[in-house]
């Protein structure tokens, strides 16, 4: 595996990690019946998500060109299968994390609460007590939030259905656009640009449908019309659905790639 290849990889697997992450963020502004303030708090850790988001597309890009410059002709298929590996591994990583996290982040955003300052909650964290306790608050993923998935998935499956085909296309979004270009190199351009029209049908599938039902779930946790074990049980479900999200995307690279490159070739 050569260093670009591994650089790819390693800004696929930061972003698909913290996009996990965010469903622990959920949790921790329920238990800390502070929604509003999490979700701010993270939008400094998704920072790094939209930078490595940033760094990726033009890494690809390049290796595509010198390969297409070069005539190597090795394949390029398996590096992209190799990138929606790491989506995978990273998905994975993000969901067993989620426990450990929200653990961080629930005492981060009380931190917050109590100093209203960024600067020192950096401090708290790489102080004394803040290393010990990212050390002792690290847990695994209880047997009891496993099994209790077996008494219902806590959310509809219409809404998991969904969350899998808005996901499974925002994975393979930018990848399929990419290898398209690879596939026709002399419509390379265009079909880059087609990614942005991929990913954005995907965000309205979650603006409009998935992220407004999650919503009412948490306000109804705060409001005490449903227990956070259903809450939990659905959180839990949707993040384990991540993996199978990127399962599909590895399904959809080829034909979503052909698509896109007859959609360039009409448009």
């Amino acid at each position: 595996m050569d260093t670009q290849l591994l650089i790819i990889c390693g800004l696929t697997f930061v972003i698909h990690v913290i996009a996990t992450l965010a469903y622990a963020v959920r949790i921790a502004g329920v238990r800390t019946r502070r929604v509003a303030l999490s979700f701010s708090l993270f939008g400094i850790i998704a920072l790094v998500s939209r930078t490595a988001n940033s760094f990726q597309g033009p890494f690809i890009a390049k290796r595509v060109e010198l390969d297409i410059a070069r005539h190597m002709e090795h394949g390029l298929l398996g590096d992209f299968r190799l990138f929606l590996l790491a989506a995978t591994v990273a998905s994975i990583v993000g969901t067993f994390l989620i426990p450990t996290f929200q653990r961080y982040f629930s005492r981060a955003v009380d931190h917050f609460q109590a100093n209203r300052s960024i600067s020192r909650l950096l401090l708290h964290i790489f102080s004394r007590g803040g290393v010990n306790y990212i050390r002792t608050g690290a847990r695994l993923p209880s047997r009891h939030n496993v099994t209790q998935l077996t008494a219902g998935a806590g959310v509809s499956w219409k809404v998991i259905g969904l969350n899998v085909l808005a996901m499974a296309i925002w994975t393979v979004g930018v990848f399929a656009s990419l290898y398209a270009g690879y596939l026709k190199p002399d419509l390379r351009v265009t079909c880059a640009n087609l990614s942005s029209v991929i990913n954005g049908f995907a965000t309205v599938v979650l603006a409009v449908v998935i992220d407004p039902q999650v919503s009412v779930m948490t306000d109804d946790v705060i409001e005490g019309r449903i227990s956070e074990n259903s809450f939990r049980r659905a959180i839990t479900t949707l993040a384990g659905a991540r993996v199978l999200d990127t399962l599909c995307a590895q399904a959809a690279l080829v034909p979503a790639a052909l698509v896109i490159v007859r959609v360039a070739e009409l448009i």
